[in-house]
């Protein structure tokens, strides 16, 4: 037997249950290293004020957003961050931390509403992870994400039209294997960590446009986005640090509470309307990151 075929059947011998233990594993990695970098430090400082409630409802929306159409967390909750004076920096290193949990929860929730397709899971998590993390370093160390963003976007601008001119038709051609899948998730993941998002919107855009069932389709993004995200603040971390635990934990505890709601609406919402809805969430942001590029 082959090298190749001893893999294959390894993956198929993955478990929906192993995914989700090893989804509980991390998750509990990253709390253990925030409570020891809580205790380490000499300037913590938390209060349950009103601004914190704020940024649980940031959370709550901009989660409840990515669980029901499998993108947006990082553009809707950027932006709602930015518009209540939340400095650039700060918005941008608090979403990549809050997204660990996030995306935690919402793949458990999307496990079990079955919303998965294991074989593209895994077809997407290992290049996806490979990018995020090359992404992160350049980012930390050599990049400038606002030189790049401008053209993500536009690209993301074309793409989500396509997706609306399918929607409306209502021509949906079901494909069971999805094409390059792993260069996707690998430029995904890239991009991801460079501009502060993407890997929703341009995985699940490129995926829905092949014609996957939108349901299968959000429900893995969403789950392989989890250990993407992991990877890329691991490197984050060391090399940026956590600062504003105010805001990072507001988001994280207003995103877990909609996690299960955002995956029980993908399991249910019709196809055609979530094609349609999706598409109009990529152009508008789309829009909205070319016009304050250019601003």
């Amino acid at each position: 037997m082959s090298i190749i075929q001893l893999l294959r059947n390894s993956v198929d011998s993955i478990s929906f249950k192993q995914i989700g233990w090893s989804i509980l594993c991390l998750n509990l990695v990253m709390i253990g290293y925030f409570v020891y970098i809580i205790f380490q430090s000499e300037e913590f400082l938390f209060s349950f004020d009103s601004t914190f409630y704020t940024f649980i409802a940031i959370g709550f929306c901009a989660q409840l957003i990515d669980g029901a159409l499998g993108m947006a967390y990082g553009a809707s909750s950027t932006s709602l961050l930015l518009q209540f004076g939340v400095s650039p920096k700060i918005a941008s290193a608090s979403v990549h931390m809050a997204e660990v949990f996030t995306t935690g929860v919402s793949g458990l929730s999307h496990l079990k509403f079955k919303n998965i397709d294991k074989k593209l899971l895994i077809r997407l998590v290992v290049p996806g992870v490979i990018g995020a993390v090359i992404g992160a370093y350049l980012l930390s160390a050599v990049l400038d994400s606002g030189f790049i963003k401008p053209y993500i976007s536009a690209y993301l601008l074309i793409l989500g039209v396509l997706i609306l001119i399918k929607g409306i038709r209502n021509n949906f051609k079901k494909r069971k294997r999805v094409k390059r899948a792993g260069l996707l998730a690998l430029f995904g993941g890239l991009l991801d960590a460079i501009g502060g998002g993407g890997w929703g919107p341009i995985v699940t855009s490129n995926i829905l446009n092949q014609g996957k069932d939108p349901r299968l389709t959000i429900g893995t993004v969403n789950t392989a986005e989890f250990f993407v995200t992991f990877f890329a603040t691991g490197i984050f971390l060391f090399y940026v640090g956590v600062d504003s635990w105010q805001v990072v934990l507001g988001l994280i505890l207003g995103g877990m509470l909609a996690a299960p709601l955002g995956a029980l609406v993908a399991s249910r919402i019709n196809k055609r309307v979530l094609m349609i809805v999706v598409s109009l969430v990529i152009i508008l942001t789309s829009l909205l990151n070319i016009f304050h590029s250019i601003g």
